[in-house]
């Protein structure tokens, strides 16, 4: 029997790992909003756990884990905590990370303005998809798109 190489050991190697990072890649983000007016953070997955944060409805947040009654998420400034599922909404929101977010009529730098959002401010997503930017709904009814290095949850 002929032994392996240490180059074919390196080979077999890599193109294990190459898998995985295409796995991983392929697997999407899922992201989800808080439905209710307030929500808690909490540090464990219960609600005798400690209780850390209130969070405002539309926070869109990253779902990292789930496991009954409980989703574990992240927020855009990268806080990870618990949180009941009965308290997340699957209608999708994005937040302003920028000092001020232009929403435009269409997906141009040339488009006219429509509104600006400010830091923090949540968004009703209703498209993505479009190279760099996202269909946008304030909370009043306008709508438009806003680049997305200047939102965060997609």
């Amino acid at each position: 029997m002929k032994r392996p190489t240490l180059s074919r050991c390196v080979k077999s190697g890599l193109f294990a790992l190459a898998g995985l990072v295409l796995a991983a890649s392929a697997s999407a983000i899922e992201y989800r909003s808080v439905a209710t007016p307030v929500a808690v953070f909490y540090d464990t997955p219960s609600a005798q756990g400690k209780k850390l944060f209130l969070v405002k409805e539309s926070t869109p947040l990253e779902v990292l884990v789930k496991v009954e009654g409980w989703t574990k998420v992240r927020d855009a400034e990268g806080t990870m905590a618990w949180i009941e599922n009965k308290a997340l909404s699957t209608r999708r929101t994005v937040v302003v990370t920028a000092t001020r977010a232009d929403v435009k009529k269409s997906a141009s730098n040339d488009a006219p303005l429509v509104f600006q959002a400010e830091k923090w401010v949540a968004l009703e997503l209703v498209e993505s998809g479009m190279t760099g930017w996202a269909k946008v709904k304030h909370k009043d009814g306008a709508s438009g798109y806003v680049r997305l290095t200047q939102i965060w949850g997609l």
